[in-house]
């Protein structure tokens, strides 16, 4: 699933919009902002994958809020002007929706979206698909973690707590920068504050998932907006 946000003045050109996401599979709604102030709480509250951004509105342009943010996720301008579609392409927005917004032009826009957000998770788990351990920075250090000594990584924030089978590390990053790294094939998303490893998990009881954590069971939730995608996985290994 992606993540996605719309940010725009117009209440119209949110349900417009709203409609259009609902009817895209890949694509899962996590805020809608009127402004620029309520965007960037949303990207503080939400992994934000993809944002559907508004040039014209009160206190901050769509423009000057994307260039704003240090680590932006994709993001889409829709605007009623065609004159602003230089300066949001200068920007490396992935595409330019002009109002009003069809649907046909807007599942164009969502599929280049689809397509880039897959590129590039594939393209970084074939670069790591040979090691089974990687380096984050955690208190002044580079430290290493193998892959099987993980049994989850909780988000908290800024930061993410690598729970291992001997301790914890905490490094300053985020879930959404760090699902992307880890291969999919061991670790899955179950959670907005969750990454299992798969490898341990236990059994599942209702929404939670069940491991063992230095001898003691652990139960984990499993979101709402990522039960389908475990639920596949299951599936898939049952006898």
């Amino acid at each position: 699933m992606i993540n996605t946000i719309i940010v725009d003045d117009e209440p119209l050109a949110l349900e417009i919009l709203e409609a259009h996401i609902s009817n895209i599979p890949e694509l899962n709604l996590v805020a809608k902002c009127s402004n620029a102030m309520e965007a960037n709480q949303a990207l503080r509250d939400h992994e934000v994958d993809l944002m559907f951004l508004d040039i014209q509105m009160p206190q901050l342009t769509g423009v000057e809020f994307l260039r704003s943010l240090s680590n932006p996720p994709i993001a889409i301008f829709t605007t009623a002007y065609a004159e602003y579609a230089v300066e949001g392409f200068n920007l490396e927005a992935l595409d330019y929706l002009l109002k009003p917004i069809s649907f046909e032009r807007f599942l164009k826009a969502s599929n280049k979206a689809i397509d880039k957000f897959k590129s590039e998770r594939t393209a970084t788990m074939s670069s790591d698909s040979e090691d089974d351990f990687f380096f984050v920075k955690s208190d002044k250090k580079m430290m290493k973690v193998y892959y099987k000594d993980i049994l989850y990584i909780e988000g908290l924030k800024d930061y993410v707590i690598i729970r291992t089978e001997t301790g914890r590390v905490i490094t300053l990053q985020t879930m959404k920068s760090l699902v992307v790294k880890l291969p999919s094939d061991i670790f899955q998303r179950i959670h907005r504050s969750y990454i299992l490893n798969l490898n341990k998990l236990k059994a599942i009881e209702g929404n939670m998932v069940e491991l063992v954590e230095k001898g003691q069971t652990k139960m984990i939730p499993i979101g709402k907006n990522y039960r389908d995608e475990l639920s596949a996985i299951i599936e898939s290994k049952k006898l």
